[in-house]
């Protein structure tokens, strides 16, 4: 990508960033008749996330019709069990089924090393393509398919569904409103199981090997919190420094722990600790202090925000319950699906795709060099 490309891809990055979309996507359920299109949906036998994918494209009004394209066709009878009638067809390679259908989306759950070239093809076919992260092994590898996306008007997503969760979007609300004034500071925690990382399954499958997927804990988990520091905040991560290891000691390639130091456009410090820790569960929170107060993010409770200020001149504590469930996979589906037609905003621009792939990248080299690394040098 040359620096004019990722020029006109920053500054469409900046304006959303300033669109503040507080409003995007608090209802429900789609509104009845929705309008509906066909998703190809791109997945092998140990796809990521592929059970709830298929729960996704079953219950998403806005889906018409379902294209399944496996290699080697083994997900084809859990694929056409879990959409019942919107199941169409299945294909060998993403050639034969865009020489033979049109869809408006494609949703690609793939092993990362095999990601790109799907999406290359889908691009090609004018698609709109919502992805799985990481869905490539380097930052280089996903530059392209943003700027061939941008080049072809078409939506090229990340699925970082935290996004759309109703406690970020009012954290976002709440940050960028200036309630706790100028932010100062914010820590992250996302740590996970162990359990997954001991399973022998686990341990010889693609996600344990970095020439297969990337990187681990900070690649697979870390990454919804890293782009969620910057969504929330409205600021790019700039600098990175820290550690990245196998803790644990398993028999597995990629780190299992993370300790990341923090440096944002806007003078912001930060820290996140991503790691499998856990025996079960997961510990998911955000805080971030600023001039005039504070707000928590804690994902999976029964009051996932709060926060307190002292911008109307007294101090004042509030909590936020969701009116609304977490709307996980099916509602980032119905989404990326309103936005192909155009009926709604995209909540993830190209190049924020793009950046908090280029974000861990950074991180990986801190760790790899012991110095602090710029975020998308030369850009």
């Amino acid at each position: 990508m040359n620096r004019r490309t990722f020029t006109q891809l920053a500054a469409g990055f900046t304006s959303w960033l300033a669109l503040r979309p507080d409003k995007i996507m608090q209802a429900e359920s789609s509104p009845p008749n929705s309008p509906q299109a066909d998703v190809a949906l791109f997945t092998h036998e140990d796809g990521p996330h592929l059970s709830g994918y298929i729960e996704a494209l079953a219950k998403t009004p806005e889906v018409r019709s379902v294209y399944l394209c496996d290699p080697k066709g083994r997900t084809v009878q859990s694929v056409r069990t879990g959409v019942g009638a919107k199941f169409v067809a299945a294909y060998r390679s993403p050639q034969e089924l865009f020489k033979a259908k049109q869809p408006l989306v494609s949703l690609v759950a793939m092993e990362a090393v095999l990601a790109p070239p799907v999406i290359h093809a889908a691009l090609d076919a004018g698609c709109h393509v919502l992805a799985e992260k990481p869905a490539c092994v380097r930052p280089a590898d996903f530059a392209p398919l943003v700027a061939k996306a941008n080049a072809g008007k078409r939506h090229l997503m990340l699925a970082l569904s935290t996004r759309l969760e109703p406690a970020t979007l009012e954290a976002r609300r709440i940050v960028q409103s200036g309630e706790i004034g100028k932010v100062f500071g914010l820590e992250i925690h996302t740590i996970a199981d162990q359990t997954r990382v001991k399973s022998a399954a686990y341990q010889q499958g693609w996600m344990s090997k970095k020439a297969w997927a990337g990187g681990g804990h900070l690649t697979w988990l870390g990454i919804h919190w890293l782009d969620l520091a910057m969504y929330v905040t409205g600021s790019r991560i700039t600098h990175v420094a820290g550690f990245a290891g196998n803790v644990g000691g398993q028999p597995i390639d990629t780190e299992d722990s993370a300790a990341i130091s923090l440096r944002f456009a806007n003078g912001t410090f930060g820290t996140l600790t991503s790691g499998y820790y856990l025996d079960r569960g997961k510990h998911l929170f955000v805080k971030i202090w600023g001039s005039e107060g504070w707000l928590e993010l804690n994902q999976g409770t029964k009051t996932p925000l709060q926060w307190y200020s002292t911008k109307s001149g007294k101090p004042e504590s509030h909590r936020f319950t969701p009116a609304i469930p977490s709307g996980g996979k099916i509602r980032f589906l119905e989404h990326v699906m309103r936005a192909a037609m155009g009926i709604e905003a995209p909540v993830l621009a190209l190049a924020e795709s793009l950046y908090v792939l280029q974000t861990i990248s950074a991180a990986y080299q801190a760790a790899e060099t012991g110095h602090t690394q710029p975020v998308a040098p030369g850009h």
